[in-house]
């Protein structure tokens, strides 16, 4: 339950209507479509056309660029949380014989194998697939590789394609056909598509200095379709904005999702504004930290960006080679929202049941002498917060075996553990080796080392 109004407030929609106007009239884009979401549904769309009363609605299908290689990160994850392979695994295991034998999934998911960025020979994305007929033509032999790998991040189109063709040959039939079925249909995505189905918009090139046009070619890019080749519409893409942003267990967690999202590669410099994941972009834009993706095509630009602390998403579509910044335009409606509508907290309200062996655990704890705090969430879950300020709180999440999991910052992935003594009592927290006792450096505490029989002093 929410307080939120279901649709966006007039001043609000005005707001966004106006920046989609702008973009379209400054980008000079034949048409441009936007929406945005908000706790998982499309709460506001517009559109501006060249052509008065007839822009598009949000059920017109964009070429949207390389946001297909979100759709085909998520394949890859389902295959990995089947455990038909593992991210550490080299192509090779399961895709022999191409150029990029050695590089593991995992690089290739974040563009860190350090393969060429393009293909050889013309222009992929404006030339038909027929062109590049098999696995061996999308790298140049014994120029694939253009760093080592793992080093550094370096966008690789060819790397999505092979990912892709990695798919067909563990699922045994065409990644849009695996798409379909195990992505989708589940998520009710039916107007995306790897080819274009009416309504679509045509692709256009706007000459740089005149208000001329020229059709950019729609093609069928074969092999390379995985980098880039699937139409979508406003529509669909907030249901997938939706579901980047909590998961469905019908396609794939909300734990995976969160893996895709962090950073792969660290940031050059702590002033970073943009990294990237397993198969989705993240961008830090006025204070919040974004994740989804850009695309282009001849013809279309798209973006498409989540912002969690927001609860927000926002989509933007064109359909010009050049000039609509979609992707700074999602971020834009993204702010704007947030700014004439903040995201309202979730009230306060207290557990619905305590465990008061939990409860006991509560309060303050010391791991030497710095002083921690442990709070009982919901679901038995804790959270160890430091005292002594500028270190983060870590979030554990209750396992069966009656442990912890770490979930995030220094502790992700450690187990905390009650240890009790003899008589059932608690002795000390175990939390991946460090000990934390109820008193700094107690005489009679499990601290390793030992305690100095003379305790403390004063000098």
């Amino acid at each position: 339950m929410t307080d939120q109004p279901d649709e966006l407030l007039p001043t609000t929609r005005r707001a966004l209507l106006h920046r989609i106007a702008v973009a379209q009239a400054e980008g000079r884009t034949p048409s441009l479509a936007a929406g945005v979401v908000r706790d998982g549904q499309l709460v506001w769309s517009g559109a501006r056309s060249m052509v008065d009363g007839h822009a598009p609605t949000p059920d017109v299908q964009y070429r949207i660029g390389s946001l297909t290689k979100t759709f085909v990160a998520v394949l890859v994850l389902r295959l990995r949380d089947e455990g038909l392979l593992d991210l550490a695994d080299q192509l090779a295991r399961h895709l022999p014989g191409t150029p990029a034998d050695d590089a593991t999934i995992a690089q290739l998911l974040a563009h860190t194998a350090g393969l060429a960025a393009e293909t050889p020979g013309p222009w992929w994305e404006r030339t038909d697939g027929s062109l590049r007929p098999g696995l061996d033509d999308l790298l140049e032999p014994g120029a694939a590789v253009k760093h080592p790998a793992g080093r550094l991040h370096h966008y690789s189109n060819p790397g999505y394609a092979l990912l892709g063709a990695l798919v067909e040959r563990l699922r045994g039939e065409p990644w849009g056909e695996v798409l379909r079925r195990e992505v989708l249909a589940p998520l009710g995505m039916d107007r995306t598509t790897v080819l274009p189905e009416h309504p679509h918009a045509g692709g256009f090139a706007v000459h740089p200095w005149a208000d001329v046009m020229l059709p950019e070619p729609l093609t069928d890019t074969g092999l390379m379709g995985p980098a880039g080749q699937l139409w979508s519409t406003v529509a669909d893409l907030a249901r997938w904005a939706a579901f980047l942003a909590a998961g469905d267990d019908k396609v794939l967690a909300a734990d995976t999702l969160a893996e895709m999202r962090r950073p792969a590669t660290g940031p050059e410099d702590a002033n970073w504004t943009s990294a990237y994941g397993l198969g989705l972009q993240l961008r830090r834009d006025e204070g919040r930290v974004l994740y989804g993706h850009t695309g282009s095509m001849p013809g279309f630009t798209a973006g498409l960006w989540v912002s969690e602390q927001d609860g927000l998403a926002a989509v933007a579509l064109s359909n010009a080679t050049t000039g609509a910044n979609t992707s700074l335009l999602a971020a834009e409606l993204i702010a704007l929202t947030a700014e004439h509508e903040p995201r309202l907290p979730e009230p306060w309200r207290p557990l619905p049941e305590v465990d008061e062996e939990l409860l006991a655990l509560t309060g303050p704890w010391y791991w030497g002498t710095s002083a921690q705090a442990l709070r009982l969430r919901a679901d038995r879950a804790l959270e160890l917060t430091p005292l002594s300020g500028g270190a983060r709180s870590s979030r554990f999440r209750a396992e069966p075996d009656g442990t912890w999991t770490g979930l995030d910052n220094y502790y992700a992935g450690e187990t905390l553990r009650v240890v009790r003594a003899a008589d059932g009592t608690v002795s000390h927290l175990d939390l991946g080796s460090f000990v934390l006792t109820r008193e700094p450096y107690g005489p009679a505490a499990a601290v390793p080392g030992g305690v100095d029989p003379d305790g403390w002093q004063a000098f």
